[in-house]
């Protein structure tokens, strides 16, 4: 029986990413994104916001990375993955994160919560979404 990891979220880029490289030199961006839920309560309008932590691999971290900055609205498509290990003083840790790599995995930047648009290179229509699907992405080009 086939199974699926899929995880989508739209929220705001938390921090500027950390940037860092595996030992072969393929790119590893790291960042967080908030997603907040609204509702009217008893005690009236309430809110909850949820941080999740988003690694990219690759060519797509490569590609992507002068553009997500903190403030971004992003669309994110990727696995959920648990990541365990030991600290320096012997304690298990363990963290979830959303693995953006590879097939099925996407970024698309959307529009700032003011309605301006991200920056976009100078040959760019201002009106053309930053779309970037990871399975797209080669040696040979970057998709924008």
């Amino acid at each position: 029986m086939a199974s699926l990891n899929r995880v989508t979220l739209i929220g705001n880029v938390g921090k500027d990413p950390d940037i860092r490289f595996t030992q072969n030199g393929d790119t590893i961006m790291s960042f967080s994104l908030a997603t907040t839920e609204t509702w009217d309560g008893k005690q009236g309008k309430q809110e909850r916001t949820e941080w999740h932590k988003v690694d990219v691999f690759g060519k797509l971290a490569a590609a992507l990375k002068p553009y997500i900055t903190k403030g971004k609205k992003l669309y994110v498509e990727g696995k959920l993955v648990y990541d365990e290990w030991t600290d320096k003083d012997g304690n298990k840790r363990n963290t979830t994160k959303i693995r953006v790599a590879g097939f099925g995995s996407n970024i698309i930047m959307l529009g700032d919560p003011g309605g301006k648009r991200n920056d976009a290179p100078a040959n760019d229509s201002p009106s053309d979404e930053k779309y970037v699907d990871a399975k797209a992405v080669s040696d040979d080009e970057v998709p924008f």
